[in-house]
C-alpha cells in the first residue's frame, strides 16, 4: 500500500487481514511508514469495521519519526520538562514505545470497541481508559516524570511488568473508575 498511508487505508488493511466477525486485528507499521495523523495527533488508534463488528488497532513505530512524543519516556520529550530518558526495557526504543502504545490502545479497545463504550470526562473532553492517564507509568508520576518504576540491575532499563520468559515491559496506567484515579501497575 506504500510508505505514506491515510487512516482509511489502515482500516482497509485491517479488513483484508481479518474477515472473522468479532476478531481483533493489530496493524503495526515500520519506522519508515508515515500514517496520516501519526506524531501530530496520535501514536496509534483503534476503530472498527461494521461489516463484521470487528475492532482493530493500529500503532506506528516511532523510532525515527517522533520518538519524543510516541516513545517517551525512552527519548527526550518534544515539550515539557526535559528529563533524562529512561532505558528501554528491551533495548529498542521504537519497539518498546510501540509496546506502551499497543497496551494503552488495547485497553481502550476492550473498554470502548465501537466508540460507544467507556469514557471518562476531563474538562469536557471524553478520554478512554488509558488516554486519561497519559504519561503515568508508576506511583507519583507527574508531567515529565514517569513515576516510581522497577529498574533492571544489569541494564539500567526501567519497567513495571514482567512477561513470558522474564521479558520486561513498561505499560501505561489505566483509569480506575472505582477510585477516580489513574492506577499504575507498580
Amino acid at each position: 500500500m506504500g510508505k505514506i498511508l491515510k487512516k482509511s487505508q489502515i482500516t482497509e488493511l485491517a479488513t483484508k487481514v481479518n474477515s472473522k466477525p468479532g476478531g481483533l486485528t493489530l496493524v503495526l507499521t515500520a519506522k519508515d511508514v508515515a500514517v496520516e495523523g501519526f506524531c501530530m495527533s496520535n501514536c496509534g488508534f483503534h476503530g472498527s469495521y461494521t461489516k463484521h463488528d470487528s475492532p482493530f488497532i493500529w500503532v506506528g513505530n516511532s523510532e525515527t519519526q517522533c520518538p519524543g512524543q510516541c516513545a517517551w519516556p525512552f527519548r527526550q520529550p518534544i515539550y515539557g520538562p526535559q528529563t533524562t530518558p529512561l532505558g528501554a526495557p528491551n533495548g529498542d526504543v521504537g519497539v518498546d514505545g510501540m509496546v506502551i502504545n499497543i497496551a494503552g490502545i488495547l485497553a481502550c479497545t476492550v473498554t470502548n470497541p465501537f466508540g460507544s463504550g467507556y469514557y471518562v470526562e476531563s474538562g469536557g473532553i471524553p478520554l478512554e481508559a488509558a488516554s486519561a492517564c497519559t504519561g503515568v507509568y508508576g506511583k507519583g508520576a507527574y508531567p515529565g516524570y514517569a513515576g516510581e518504576l522497577l529498574v533492571d540491575s544489569s541494564t539500567g532499563a526501567s519497567y513495571n511488568a514482567v512477561g513470558v520468559h522474564g521479558r520486561k515491559y513498561l505499560l501505561p496506567a489505566l483509569f480506575d473508575p472505582s477510585i477516580s484515579e489513574c492506577s499504575p501497575i507498580v
